[in-house]
């Protein structure tokens, strides 16, 4: 590519302002660093830290920047179809930006948010003090840090995808693309992917092995059993993306015929490999939430959750049928009356164990003494609002009746029915109900319910009046529309909704602002009342997460121990072994992110120059000899009265 076709999106005005707001940004981070002094703080403490911990808050920090973007792509398509015949975007800008939506908030805003919150808790839930490989939870991070840095560099340099966030083929072959737009998709999507298949791996051998004396699979917080399932369905599903996608490379970038309609290709093998993963991964970031619901829930009806073991079985049976279902995202493809059927049946028998975890909830808070704190009114809105979804999820499971909704805005309103209620509700109840166990302190209830009813109420403006366009027979992905349809007043009040909901995403900003300079700091680390493990331990959790790790007996130990006057933390100490930082995750990251670049754009030289330095840094691990270090009973002492406020 020349240099004016390299430079090329950035012709275009948003694209320019954009571009510059991230360079200044980053300008005003480097200068901030430097003129405090505080680079050496900053690597020492976070860009080398394999603390389970902290990687889960930077986890949770590129999510809500990827919300940012993430929501930004959302407004600029409601206003574009705000009103008929508007010319705000172009059908190209159009295209790539309701692509790169798709792509960040599933992949790079839902699954680290999710991520996030399972590292900063599940080891804490299980009583272990850290995850089973640390090293490897960093280069996780890292190889996500890097995919999502790589899928941002392309609206910049050289251009974003534009094919749908499915990336469908033969419209994303090279004969239909032959930008390198789509090149990003697939080594943004294989880099973050990488990084997820290694955290799949990580927590299944931390939650298998790590756990606290006593604490039995069916004595696992809900959260913890969640967290368990979905990393399974991790390690299942997402080699396939990963051979995907390395397909696709090799279709787009060395002339091979996969998924094209020619020449014995099969542009359907695309379709079915993506969806034999996509549809798993609604469920990778569904279930943490139905996890993180039922922790709130129980919390704040001061109830032990109803049917447990009917909630973690619900959980398995959605796991196992979330593999069955794939083909009824494409029933209008031609399969036949038996195969749309089969996928019919199995697609609607996902509502029956769903339909056992509403109920569940619903009588967990039957005759609780109810709490209506922040968490709990994201949890209470969910079960109304995914209820809906749910229900016309099961009308597009009929394969006869998907004819007509199928590529409408039905379609995109049950999708964001499912997957805002299932899964941003989810995350920001967690984030909520745990930030006071990270930092010491709880965000504004006065803000928090503020930004839930802006967001709660803006969702339902923006995403019902879509349901009746569908219906109407508005087609999905136009960027226009004539005067003549009259689809223009409800796309004006879904733009409306739109900007509800990012009033209630900017007070969600505030708060954290507000909160870090105004909130009182608490005295104890539970300030909810809590049951689970993770309250016993102080805020924010020292290191080494427990001094003395606990011994459970029962479901919610920590709840009956604390009515019973017992300190389940108490005990002779110990020195605690620990891992070391290191930087090595980062800069491996950093040198297949380059390979990466490179790789989009053919140039095979420095490919191979930073493919080889990655096999140096494979290697230098394999023969690294780091037994970590030991914290010693002496700094353990003097921490816990540090935490505990003595003199």
């Amino acid at each position: 590519m020349s240099m004016e076709e390299l430079f090329e999106p950035m012709k275009e005005p948003m694209i320019m302002g954009a571009a510059v707001s991230i360079v200044v940004g980053a300008i005003t981070i480097v200068a901030g660093l430097t003129y405090f002094k505080k680079w050496g703080y900053f690597y020492k403490n976070w860009l080398t830290t394999v603390d389970h911990k902290k990687i889960g808050v930077m986890y949770i920090i590129v999510a809500l920047v990827m919300l940012f973007r993430g929501g930004i792509d959302a407004l600029l398509m409601r206003a574009q179809t705000a009103v008929p015949e508007n010319n705000l975007l172009n059908a190209q800008h159009y295209n790539e930006i309701f692509t790169t939506h798709g792509l960040v908030m599933i992949l790079f805003m839902a699954m680290p948010f999710i991520i996030g919150l399972m590292n900063v808790v599940v080891p804490l839930q299980i009583g272990a003090r850290d995850v089973a490989f640390p090293r490897l939870n960093a280069l996780s991070f890292w190889l996500f840090a890097a995919g999502a840095g790589l899928l941002n560099v392309s609206f910049i340099i050289g251009g974003s995808p534009d094919a749908g966030w499915t990336a469908y083929f033969p419209l994303a072959g090279i004969e239909f693309s032959p930008n390198v737009g789509n090149n990003y998709y697939a080594w943004a999507l294989q880099l973050s992917g990488l990084g997820t298949l290694m955290t799949g791996i990580n927590f299944i051998t931390t939650i298998m092995k790590m756990r606290a004396p006593g604490l039995k699979l069916m004595k696992m917080p809900m959260f913890t059993w969640s967290a368990l399932i979905t990393n399974v369905i991790i390690t299942f599903a997402f080699p396939v993306l990963t051979v995907a996608l390395a397909l696709m490379t090799l279709d787009r970038q060395f002339g091979t015929k996969f998924f094209a309609m020619s020449d014995g290709g099969m542009d359907m093998l695309w379709a079915n490999l993506f969806w034999v993963w996509g549809h798993p991964e609604v469920y990778i970031v569904i279930l943490p939430a139905f996890g993180i619901f039922s922790e709130v829930i129980s919390t704040f009806s001061r109830k032990n959750l109803f049917g447990y073991k009917s909630m973690v079985m619900s959980m398995i049976v959605i796991s196992l049928l979330s593999f069955m279902v794939w083909a009824h995202h494409f029933y209008t493809m031609g399969h036949g009356v038996m195969v749309n059927s089969i996928f019919s049946v199995s697609t609607m028998l996902i509502a029956v164990p769903t339909g056992v975890k509403i109920f569940n909830w619903l009588l967990t808070m039957r005759h609780g003494k109810i709490q209506f704190t922040t968490p709990m009114l994201y949890a209470l809105a969910f079960i109304p609002i995914f209820t809906i979804g749910g229900v016309t999820g099961v009308m597009l499971a009929m394969a006869s009746a998907d004819y007509q909704y199928h590529n409408t805005m039905f379609l995109v309103a049950h999708f964001h029915y499912v997957l805002i209620p299932g899964t941003v509700f989810g995350v920001l109840a967690g984030y909520h109900f745990w930030w006071p166990k990270i930092f010491g302190f709880r965000l504004n209830e006065k803000l928090g319910k503020a930004a839930f009813w802006c967001i709660a109420i803006g969702f339902n403006v923006a995403f019902f009046p879509l349901f009746i366009l569908g219906l109407d027979g508005y087609a999905r992905r136009m960027f226009t529309y004539s005067a003549s349809t009259g689809y223009g007043t409800l796309n004006m009040i879904s733009f409306l909704g739109a900007l509800g909901m990012a009033v209630g995403f900017a007070l969600i900003c505030y708060n954290i602002y507000y909160s870090f300079r105004h909130s009182p700091r608490d005295e104890n680390g539970d300030p909810w009342d809590a049951r689970s493990l993770e309250w016993a331990t102080h805020s924010p959790v020292p290191e080494y997460n427990f001094a003395v790790v606990p011994e459970v007996n029962q479901l919610d130990e920590y709840w009956y121990a604390k009515k019973e006057g017992r300190d389940i933390t108490a005990g002779e100490y110990e020195r605690i072994h620990m891992p070391n930082n290191s930087g090595a995750p980062m800069w491996m990251a950093g040198v297949l992110f380059l390979f990466s670049f490179f790789f989009v754009f053919s140039v095979w030289t420095a490919v191979i120059v930073f493919g080889i330095a990655t096999l140096g840094f494979m290697a230098f691990r394999s023969f690294e000899k780091d037994h970590g270090h030991y914290i010693e009973v002496a700094e353990i002492e003097a921490t816990e009265r540090q935490l505990r406020g003595d003199k």
